[in-house]
């Protein structure tokens, strides 16, 4: 009788433990550079801050990144952070509704969409084993009320992953800083072995800026570089563009 409690308990953890590392597999899929979510289209504001010469040397573009991550961390991290907390309808509706009345600047606040509607679109797709996240996609197209904004629902895809919060919040500040880079390469800014070198380098602040901002709640949301939203929203008035923001 021991016996057989003893095998049924292995077999349990055997489970439990494959459980995990399957969930694992989902999670560092969520940060693959090959999920097509439209981050790459975006430059987070880079090329405006090219072609005005706010950056104009590797020194400028480090510097520029650093405070991009700061900015994002101020304003964006809290949405994520309250979308993970309770990843629900009525959540996430809510902190949509609250970030596209906080984000003024047409040009973030399209490329906030683009990036979201992508994101939600290929999670309910490829995350299967959470079926939540495709009924509360397909409850919401077509709702004139929902805007599919990615920080929230970068959060609420997060939480039904079952990720913690500190992992999600740095993750979100991770794919920014990435897709920054990679925006920097393609504008020649920088050689690809100089990006990877500046990504090490630039992780390190990064994680300091995530324990300030971190774990806190939408409405505790701020920027923190004013400048880069003005420079970002000249965007469209550029005469030629490679990135959609």
């Amino acid at each position: 009788m021991e016996e057989t409690i003893e095998e049924d308990e292995r077999s349990e953890s055997v489970v439990l433990l494959r459980s995990s590392c399957i969930t694992q597999w989902s999670q560092w899929q969520l940060l693959d550079s090959i999920l097509p979510t439209g981050g790459f289209a975006h430059s987070f504001g880079l090329e405006a801050a090219v072609q005005t010469r706010l950056v104009s040397s590797p020194e400028d573009l480090e510097t520029h990144i650093i405070h991009l991550l700061d900015n994002t961390a101020s304003l964006l991290l809290p949405f994520v952070y309250s979308a993970l907390k309770s990843p629900d309808l009525e959540t996430w509706h809510k902190l949509d509704r609250v970030l596209d009345a906080t984000l003024t600047n047409q040009v973030s606040s399209k490329a906030s969409v683009s990036q979201g509607s992508a994101l939600f679109r290929i999670a309910a797709s490829v995350f299967t084993e959470i079926p939540y996240l495709k009924t509360i996609r397909d409850a919401s197209l077509g709702s004139k009320n929902v805007c599919f904004h990615h920080a929230p629902i970068f959060g609420l895809v997060c939480g039904l992953l079952g990720m913690d919060s500190e992992t999600s919040q740095r993750a979100y500040l991770f794919v920014t800083l990435r897709d920054v880079v990679s925006a920097a390469t393609r504008l020649n800014l920088v050689g690809p072995m100089g990006a990877s070198v500046m990504q090490h380098r630039i992780a390190i602040v990064a994680e300091t800026i995530l324990e300030k901002w971190m774990d806190r709640e939408a409405g505790e949301a701020c920027q923190t570089s004013p400048l880069l939203d003005v420079v970002q929203g000249c965007h469209g008035y550029l005469f030629s563009r490679l990135f959609c923001s």
